[in-house]
């Protein structure tokens, strides 16, 4: 997984959309990872199996 931090993200907006949407990408404040940007189709990918679990209880 790739790291960047926060005001590389925030400065370069548009370069992180491009980098999550090939794989998930760390963003880190102050050295530390906070967030994970992903793309919608990883997103629903886990959602989806999320929803089968809920819905099997």
């Amino acid at each position: 997984m790739q790291h960047i931090s926060a005001r590389d993200a925030k400065n370069g907006f548009g370069r992180l959309i491009d980098l999550a949407r090939a794989a998930p990408v760390s963003i880190d404040k102050y050295g530390r990872p906070v967030v994970v940007v992903l793309s919608i189709e990883e997103y629903e990918r886990l959602s989806a199996g999320k929803c089968k679990r809920e819905s099997v209880s």
